[in-house]
């Protein structure tokens, strides 16, 4: 984020009338953060809490902090993929609280844990790698391979080179993992020790070509991930036809700690067990993928989100009475519906939360909205996402809600935020989440509000982020005031009323990921592609859309790309440069599509979609105006083909139903034949491309044209719509209704409950 150009960039200092007044905590805990700014306003009592706050030991401290991406490993040890970490490596929590454990979310499913994903039984590991790194302590490094502090900056810097250094998607030299040290300059490479590079050597081996460990081409991976892969299947003894037992996933994490100089046993996943995140949006569209909930603009508030693992979750009982018997619980600040609502949705842990009465419990709001989860108010449906709304989706979404979770809600202080850099953040769509001080008060948390950003790094980096330093103190700060001065009850919170909780349910199953991809490659591997990039585009379009089950890929026998010469199909109705022939079962793309990648995912997501239908018409024709049982200019008529022979997704009910959602109108003396009556000037979408449509809308709207506007209509409450746009709309979300429940079977194994 750049600073405005010719402007001061004076703080936004004004307090909104909402906003109310400081209490003395939140007065504490800036004068600790800003000793310079606050102690000139300051009382001479503020300061010599401040003060005190300072010289206050919490090294003793039990402190548990649960969380995932970037930033829970910004705060507990500074976001170690910066490029400017290992000018200040040793700060944040690890430092304040040598006795943390960290507990990190493991669905993540894009990028290099992506790639892992679909080749091995696994967790996302990609957070896992970003909190090894930032735990590294100095004194670790020195002990383990006797070096002084000025060596341990030193090897700090080498370790988060090696483990952040991401090879290209081609051309990735696999040589770099029998030597990952090749990727330092020769000086800083004869400055690892002789074990840990001995170390690295190996678990590269093992996951390079000719090792012993699961080959991994290292193509668009990150080398961390691999390392760390390598590790735990290593301790797996190499097994790869099941997923890592939590015994062997933490042996491997602790060796890897140990040789990076962080410590062994502060680190664990939420749970051994794979799985995936599920969204339910509030128009009702269902779908799979963590990755896919951030890349996709749904338009829509998340209405529910689950964790679906592919087995019972499986969770440390070390990490268990750690928790139960932690004197800080910190939630840490992160993307509320992808690092912290699935990990409380795994039931032991957050029973463990909640049965610490004695410890502290404070959620670490974001500074930011994040797109696909916080810019759209579920309340107001705007894009004024508060900190209240981040406490609604807990209720929605956590198994018993908000409650026993946490006492204290920690967010940033926009009143030294420069004004100009708010500006520019606006302008990129990054809106800052509000405190809403009193509705918070409200909900029955206490509301603390910091400034939780270093204006140094402002001034180097130009971004405004969770400054891991000033995070630790407001820890500490807090920590003092509930310990020594009384100010903080951490018991429960009074009753309040009653909020719409999430159910308390076993989670939903699924597959593992990689059998799940392993099933696509095998529904895609009989069939014919010409040219064989089209293969290699349905396999991305199923990853990136797993709401695709591998039987929707049964109905086509082939795939290929017409000629423009030969593409004799009409544009009367579309423009659509793909479709489904059903006369060969074939999915045809027009040539034009080759050099549009991205118009040819969603084309051949629209034509894979008309290829559920199969045969289904045995006729079809038009009957001008005065036709039989017509009224309008012209009548589109179709007959279905019997149903033995229309090699059809849906069976006969289902059909049907569909046909009437897409409003054909049955006959009432021949079951089998519907018409539309089609005004003059009017559109029409034939039924086989409306379902086409619907179908690749449903997996990312970005695909499906004209379906995103039609869908708008759906943003409207009925009660503000005319009769005839009230039933449009129900029409619609019948439509969508059906598509989860009976295309996608999201009723099936799992669905989530719409309130």
């Amino acid at each position: 984020m750049k600073h405005g150009q010719g402007d001061a960039g004076r703080p936004a200092r004004a307090r909104k009338p909402w906003q109310g007044a400081r209490a003395p905590l939140e007065e504490l805990v800036e004068a600790v953060l800003n000793t310079g700014i606050a102690s000139m306003r300051a009382s001479p009592e503020l300061r010599t809490l401040a003060y005190k706050v300072l010289q206050f030991d919490a090294r003793g401290t039990n402190v548990v902090i649960l969380g995932g991406g970037t930033g829970l490993s910004t705060v507990i040890g500074g976001n170690a993929q910066r490029a400017d970490w290992a000018r200040m490596p040793f700060v944040g929590l690890k430092e304040e609280f040598p006795r943390l454990k960290v507990v990190v979310c493991t669905t993540d499913d894009g990028g290099s844990t992506g790639l892992l994903l679909k080749a091995l039984p696994m967790i996302g590991i990609g957070d896992l790698r970003k909190c090894a790194v930032s735990l590294i302590l100095s004194e670790n490094l020195q002990r383990e391979y006797r070096i002084n502090r000025e060596g341990a900056y030193a090897l700090a810097h080498a370790v988060q080179r090696i483990f952040n250094h991401r090879f290209p998607e081609r051309s990735a030299d696999a040589r770099l993992l029998s030597d990952p040290l090749m990727l330092l300059p020769a000086r800083q490479r004869g400055a690892v020790p002789r074990r840990l590079a001995e170390t690295l050597r190996a678990l590269g081996s093992r996951v390079g070509f000719g090792g012993d460990g699961p080959v991994i081409p290292p193509a668009g991976h990150c080398m961390g991930n691999l390392l760390l892969t390598s590790a735990v299947f290593r301790a797996a003894g190499g097994r790869a036809d099941r997923p890592p037992r939590l015994g062997e996933i933490r042996k491997g994490l602790d060796d890897v700690l140990r040789a990076i100089g962080a410590t062994p046993g502060c680190l664990f996943p939420a749970t051994a067990t794979p799985g995936q995140l599920k969204f339910l949006y509030s128009n009702g569209v269902e779908v799979l993928g963590q990755e896919k909930s951030a890349a996709t603009h749904r338009h829509f508030p998340v209405e529910r989100m689950a964790v679906e693992l592919s087995g019972a979750p499986v969770v440390s009982s070390t990490l268990l009475r750690s928790i139960r018997d932690a004197e800080m619980i910190v939630l840490a600040p992160g993307s509320v519906y992808t690092s912290i609502i699935p990990i409380l949705q795994i039931e032991p842990l957050t029973e463990a939360i909640r049965s610490n009465r004695k410890a502290l419990k404070v959620l670490g709001a974001n500074f930011w909205i994040q797109e696909g989860e916080t810019d759209i108010s579920h309340r107001r449906r705007g894009r004024e996402f508060c900190v209240s709304e981040l406490l609604e989706a807990y209720d929605r979404n956590v198994p018993g809600g908000a409650r026993g979770l946490f006492h204290l809600v920690l967010s940033a202080n926009l009143e030294l935020m420069p004004g100009n850099i708010l500006r520019n953040y606006a302008l990129e769509g990054k809106r800052p989440i509000h405190l809403d001080r009193a509705r918070v008060t409200a909900m029955g948390f206490r509301p603390v509000e910091a400034t939780l950003f270093s204006p140094e790094q402002l001034k180097q980096s130009h971004v405004i982020q969770h400054d891991a330093g000033k995070f630790a103190l407001a820890m500490r700060s807090i920590l003092y005031a509930h310990t020594a001065l009384g100010w903080i009850d951490a018991g429960p919170p009074p009753p309040r009323r009653a909020a719409a909780r999430a159910p308390a349910a076993e989670p939903p199953r699924g597959p593992l990921l990689c059998r799940y991809f392993s099933s696509v490659e095998r529904a895609l591997g009989g069939k014919s592609f010409r040219p064989s990039v089209l293969k290699d585009v349905l396999l991305e379009l199923a990853w990136d859309n797993r709401d695709i089950l591998p039987d929707h890929l049964d109905r086509f026998r082939a795939a290929r790309v017409v000629p423009a010469g030969e593409w004799h199909r009409s544009t009367e109705w579309d423009n659509v440069l793909a479709y489904y022939d059903p006369a060969d079962r074939c999915l045809k793309a027009h040539e034009d599509l080759l050099d549009r990648p991205a118009r040819l995912r969603g084309d051949l997501l629209i034509a894979l979609g008309e290829s559920l239908l199969g045969r289904y018409i045995g006729s079809r024709r038009w009957i001008e105006r005065g036709g039989a049982g017509c009224l309008g200019t012209r009548c589109y008529e179709i007959r279905l083909r019997p149903a033995a022979r229309r090699e059809c997704y849906l069976n006969p009910a289902q059909l049907h139903a569909y046909l009437r959602l897409a409003r054909m109108v049955p006959d009432p003396l021949d079951p089998d034949c519907y018409r539309t009556v089609i005004n003059s000037g009017e559109g029409f979408l034939p039924s086989g491309l409306l379902f086409g449509l619907m179908y690749a809308w449903y997996l990312n709207n970005a695909y499906g044209g004209i379906i995103e506007y039609e869908m708008s209509l759906l943003r409207w409450p009925p009660r503000s719509l005319l009769p005839h746009h009230a039933r449009e709309r129900a029409r619609r979300q019948a439509l969508v209704n059906f598509f989860r429940e009976e295309v996608f079977r999201h009723r099936r194994g799992g669905a989530l409950e719409r309130p």
